[in-house]
């Protein structure tokens, strides 16, 4: 019972959020748009819902055509393609806020798996890839509290492909559990962690809250 009236609370907040955060998200469209790239939003294709694509709503943080220079679709912890005001955007999260449009019209969830690039979601296991999905994609999510820290995972490797695709093995698992014990109180718990996690990054108070979550070994 719990996906229908999650649907009418994502909508809520949503709206809601959007009223609210406006004396934040106004400003930051007027600073994107005098400086970097002049540009204020990027759409980009994610597999969403029963894995059918959508353009995802975010405030423009790197320069035109990133996915096609450097190391595509893997953004690094200083990445040179990252402009100054999108490396603050990045770090604080607020880039991500643009979503609320998609939560609006029904693309994404509050909480959910993250949305990925086709070439991302290929890296997933035929069953993850089946299973992922069957709720909307959110804009938070489990693996999004747990890998707060993966663009800084991914710089200090030695070998930063396998270091990725190992942490999608990781994702795929923790999505798998999330998609098993989806509730109001586990969204309501990923939110807090969410928050806490800005304010305190290298906390591990996830584990606590979730003891059942597989364990990183990285």
């Amino acid at each position: 019972m719990y996906p229908p009236i999650k649907r009418f609370f994502d909508f809520l907040f949503a709206l809601l959020a959007l009223v609210i955060l406006s004396p934040l998200l106004i400003p930051i469209m007027l600073l994107l748009k005098l400086t970097g790239e002049h540009e204020i939003f990027y759409f980009q294709k994610r597999v969403g819902y029963k894995n059918r694509e959508f353009n995802i709503w975010k405030f423009a943080t790197m320069m035109k055509d990133s996915p096609n220079i450097g190391t595509g679709e893997i953004t690094l912890r200083n990445d040179p393609r990252v402009t100054p005001m999108g490396r603050f955007l990045r770090k604080t999260k607020i880039n991500e806020l643009p979503q609320v449009i998609n939560v609006l019209i029904g693309d994404m969830s509050i909480v959910g798996p993250r949305p990925l690039m086709k070439k991302s979601f290929d890296h997933y296991t035929t069953e993850v890839q089946q299973s992922i999905y069957n709720t909307r994609p959110g804009i938070t999510g489990i693996g999004s509290v747990i890998f707060r820290d993966e663009e800084k995972i991914i710089s200090e490797s030695k070998d930063m492909q396998a270091t990725y695709k190992a942490i999608f093995q990781y994702k795929g698992m923790v999505e798998m559990w999330y998609q098993k014990h989806i509730s109001f109180f586990t969204d309501i718990m990923i939110l807090f962690l969410t928050a806490w996690c800005v304010l305190f990054s290298g906390s591990m108070l996830v584990y606590r809250v979730f003891p059942s979550l597989p364990k990183r070994a990285f």
